[in-house]
């Protein structure tokens, strides 16, 4: 199973695709999780300590070992465009609960236009963990998908657009459909998060077509005080992971 989660800053897609990843791990599954959110947060909502989630060191960040896999040196400027990175995972990922955990850093986008040793050490190393490794991967995206490029996203087994009960988010959610269909992804799926009551849940539905709607995750205190303590709502909140077996079900079911 490969997974994508995406969307706007603080709809829950963190706590979304570290529940994803906390499930199959219990399930005895080989579990890679790989945060590629600028904003990484992905180590606490896995349950690492904040001291550990510190210490870890991005992908990006890492300009020895990216210099030695491109070839890139101060004399020459040229860099290999097939680094490699399928050993990546095993060196540095660490591990919590039976999932590897993988901080990859900033990926630039291609509005940015940049192509440089950084960029392709990302972007190589994604399509590994989508396209060439037996194992659930759980990929925490931030909103947009100008890293993944087509031939990664044809390995996609499911993209997940987090939303919350707002227009900004159903224009997210649009936005990624768009990008989406354009890059030839399979199968975009919504969760909608932060449901209160029974004027948000029908708001979503009158948004997103039923088909395309994974789940509801209702408002939950547990997360918010989960947040506020430094640990998991993995290990707090029962009803969050009810709600997301549901959705994780579903996931499984159209493929």
């Amino acid at each position: 199973m490969k997974i994508a989660v995406t969307g706007k800053g603080g709809v829950g897609k963190t706590t979304i695709a570290a529940t994803l990843a906390r499930l199959y791990a219990q399930e005895g599954k080989r579990v890679i999780a790989a945060d590629a959110d600028p904003d990484a947060n992905l180590a606490l909502a896995l349950g690492f300590t904040e001291e550990e989630a510190d210490a870890i060191v991005p992908i990006s960040a890492m300009k020895k070992m990216i210099a030695e896999r491109t070839g890139v040196t101060e004399q020459n400027t040229f860099f290999k465009l097939n680094p490699r990175v399928e050993d990546i995972p095993e060196i540095y990922s660490r591990e919590h609960e039976g999932v590897k955990l993988l901080v990859l850093g900033t990926v630039e986008t291609a509005g940015g236009g940049c192509i440089c040793p950084e960029n392709i050490i990302l972007k190589t190393l994604i399509s590994n963990l989508i396209l060439f490794r037996d194992e659930v991967a759980i990929l925490d995206m931030e909103a947009g998908l100008e890293h993944l490029g087509r031939g990664t996203t044809q390995g996609m087994d499911q993209f997940i657009v987090v939303i919350e009960p707002g227009a900004r988010s159903i224009q997210t959610y649009r936005n990624v459909k768009r990008l989406a269909r354009d890059l030839g992804v399979p199968r975009v799926g919504v969760v909608a998060n932060k449901i209160r009551d029974e004027k948000d849940e029908a708001f979503i539905r009158s948004k997103i077509p039923e088909e395309e709607l994974l789940g509801l995750i209702h408002f939950n205190s547990e997360v918010i005080d989960a947040d506020r303590n430094g640990i998991s709502p993995f290990d707090c909140s029962q009803g969050l992971i009810d709600e997301i077996i549901s959705i994780k079900e579903r996931i499984e079911q159209k493929q």
